[in-house]
């Protein structure tokens, strides 16, 4: 394998450089979608030195789709993005049924930047008891 070709491998986290040696960074909007997604996948107990991070909204997917369950993920949504993304301020959790998928709902995140104001969006699929 031609070592010249391979693509560099860093820490996710990590910029690589450019060809002309300069570090690209994800947007601050996409930066925060990916860490409104970290949050809420991320069952507490799993990081090593944060025992405490995350959401872990997956502690609800054998859940039977009720009023109690959308309002406890709505909840948990809410408690997990206030304590965990700081970035945010939060305007409105919405958790929606999927038509013709019973088991399936659609978690619509609507929030703020804190830095700019900006508004964002963001819709997460949760799927239930199968």
């Amino acid at each position: 394998m031609n070592s010249s070709s391979a693509a560099p491998i860093g820490f996710p986290w990590l910029g690589v450089p450019d060809e002309h040696g300069q570090l690209g960074w994800p947007a601050l909007e996409a930066s925060v979608r990916d860490g409104i997604r970290v949050v809420l996948s991320t069952r507490p107990g799993e990081q090593l030195m944060r025992p405490d991070f995350g959401g872990g909204l997956d502690r609800l997917l054998h859940e039977p789709n009720t009023l109690a369950t959308r309002r406890r993920i709505r909840d948990l949504v809410q408690e997990s993005l206030a304590r965990w993304e700081r970035r945010i301020l939060l305007d409105a959790v919405e958790v929606w049924e999927v038509p013709d998928a019973p088991s399936h709902l659609r978690v619509e995140i609507l929030y703020r930047l804190a830095r700019t104001g900006a508004p964002g969006r963001m819709n997460v699929n949760v799927q239930l008891e199968a």
